[in-house]
């Protein structure tokens, strides 16, 4: 399953841009990740041509995934006769492990807060635009957002993530301090007010409200294995975004009844229980173009997510 970075994970190394619609070759790297993570063997493409077509990909589009994925050194290919076949990178599979870890762990359990801001404060001339649009999507991938333009707050640790980010950006007008709010004191915004607490709360109700369905029938044994692949890759891909709007907003700063974690109740519920049934999907299609390997096909829990050593 490959984490939302759109491009601006922390790391060099950049996953597929994700889109509205099936996107083939970030859809790809999350098929790998769920159920080819730790592999050194690499599947036949034409497994992976026909698991793409699972999700209503075109053999044109999910070859060329493939071989946009090698060039951009996400994947690494090799042949025995006319057969071709792929595997993950080392360093794709490091930023796999990287957001797996974030995703599985977001909602997990409450985190204690100390109370204290973390703040940046950034210039970018007007002419480096695309040197603003890496820096404010770098800095919400650790967990802030914008209070005031150009003043980014989170209530979590990332200040020096953060720092070290926009120097390797080459933002040379930046500073990070660490603040409390005084008891007391009027102010004008509260740093809270950096985020949209009423839409962040429709996306955790939306999440929990449409899977109302899918968990009922998953609970009842009504879900083939070809829909379990199809509705847990969907349920990731919903996911996998809360973090970037979420840096996991402390408790006591949050209404009593907060969606959070029942949104990641349900996450966790469907992801595991559609897993079994997913896997089996995935082992049929890899069967049909490479017998020996297809056993090896393994899906992973949300609490079993491996790491990468």
């Amino acid at each position: 399953m490959a984490p939302s970075t759109n491009g601006d994970s922390p790391a060099e190394l950049k996953l597929p841009r994700t889109q509205s619609g099936p996107q083939p070759q970030h859809l790809l790297i999350t098929l790998l990740g769920d159920y080819w993570y730790g592999r050194d063997e690499h599947l036949p493409s034409a497994a992976l041509v026909e698991l793409l077509g699972e999700f209503g990909i075109s053999a044109v589009a999910a070859r060329a995934a493939l071989s946009r994925l090698a060039r951009r050194g996400l994947l690494e290919s090799s042949k025995l006769g006319r057969r071709t076949s792929y595997g993950l990178t080392d360093r794709a599979a490091r930023v796999l492990s990287d957001g797996m870890q974030r995703i599985m762990s977001f909602g997990l359990a409450t985190r204690p807060w100390d109370g204290l801001w973390r703040v940046v404060a950034f210039s970018v001339p007007e002419e480096q635009r695309d040197v603003r649009h890496a820096a404010r999507n770098r800095l919400r991938w650790y967990g802030f957002a914008p209070l005031y333009d150009g003043v980014w707050v989170s209530p979590r640790d990332g200040e020096q993530a953060a720092a070290e980010s926009l120097a390797e950006l080459g933002v040379r007008t930046y500073t990070v301090l660490t603040a409390q709010a005084p008891p007391g004191v009027p102010q004008g915004c509260d740093p809270l007010d950096a985020w949209d607490l009423d839409d962040l709360r429709s996306h955790y109700d939306a999440f929990v409200a449409e899977r109302g369905d899918l968990l009922a029938r998953t609970r009842a044994g009504a879900i083939s294995a070809a829909e379990a692949l199809l509705a847990r890759t969907a349920v990731m891909d919903t996911w996998r975004h809360f973090p970037n709007l979420d840096p996991e907003l402390p408790e006591e700063l949050l209404p009593a009844d907060w969606p959070r974690r029942r949104a990641y109740e349900v996450f966790v519920e469907l992801y595991n229980s559609l897993g079994p049934l997913a896997e089996i999907r995935v082992r049929q299609v890899v069967a049909r173009h490479s017998p020996t390997l297809a056993p090896l096909v393994h899906q992973h829990t949300a609490t079993t997510a491996p790491t990468h050593p």
